[in-house]
């Protein structure tokens, strides 16, 4: 706990990081290197005594839609993208506690050799202790993405904001790779996130956060002062809430 906590405008977020974010120039696999900025970033916001729960993605190690395209049954192929977050997550947590970082992971699928199993108040005492958390295993089942699980999960250990990290610096109006005069919007609704079809996280997840009130921060995970900035209130990333 710092002495700058009072000037924090979230005090507990739910940090949603895909799972390419540990991965190297190839945007496959774990790369331990990567794995430490990411938690070098988590670290430095743990510091400033804000709870800290995050969702990781599986991309960099199996999709379900791939598997799917291919010919595997969907449910099948989801599960296996669930046991891909877990990797990821046993990999962030390595990371952290290296750095000396309290972790937890806590998977929606039992694996009680490896993870302890997710339940919700076990969550919110590791938080109140001062442990990251991590959330490996998506919803627990097919068909719902890790971005859905993020918007669970933040909504059932009371957190502030859902922060989206991305490698763009927020929602645009078209892809700003592709398009140089793409515009980026500061503030969206819920509702305009939905009518727009806005990729940045999926429609069940924007509802379920749109029925509980919980705002959702995109941002730009690589520009490292862009967190901390956003954490004090500071206009960055976009930010979809009711009044948009």
């Amino acid at each position: 706990m710092t002495e700058n906590n009072s000037l924090l405008k979230y005090k507990r977020i739910l940090l949603k990081v895909s799972g390419e974010s540990l991965a190297g120039p190839l945007e496959v696999g774990i790369d331990p290197k990567e794995a430490n900025k990411v938690a070098d970033l988590i670290k430095r916001v743990r510091d400033l005594g804000v709870d800290v729960a995050i969702v990781i993605g599986g991309g960099n190690l199996w999709r379900g839609a791939i598997g799917e395209n291919k010919g595997m049954d969907r449910a099948t192929a989801d599960y296996m993208g669930m046991l891909a977050t877990v990797m990821n997550a046993l990999a962030l947590m390595d990371a952290l506690e290296k750095l000396g970082v309290m972790t937890r992971v806590m998977t929606s699928i039992e694996m009680r050799t490896v993870a302890e199993p997710y339940i919700r108040r076990r969550a919110i005492r590791h938080l109140e202790k001062g442990r990251v958390v991590i959330f490996g295993g998506g919803t627990g089942n097919p068909y719902f993405s890790t971005d859905t699980a993020a918007a669970l999960r933040a909504t059932e250990i009371g957190a502030d904001v859902v922060i989206k990290a991305t490698k763009v610096d927020g929602i645009y109006d078209s892809d700003p790779k592709r398009n140089p005069h793409a515009i980026k919007f500061e503030k969206l609704s819920y509702l305009d996130t939905l009518a727009r079809r806005i990729e940045a996280m999926d429609a069940t997840a924007v509802t379920l956060c749109m029925d509980n009130d919980l705002p959702i921060l995109v941002l730009n995970l690589w520009d490292q002062e862009s967190l901390i900035k956003a954490l004090y209130g500071e206009t960055v990333g976009t930010l979809v809430s009711h009044e948009g």
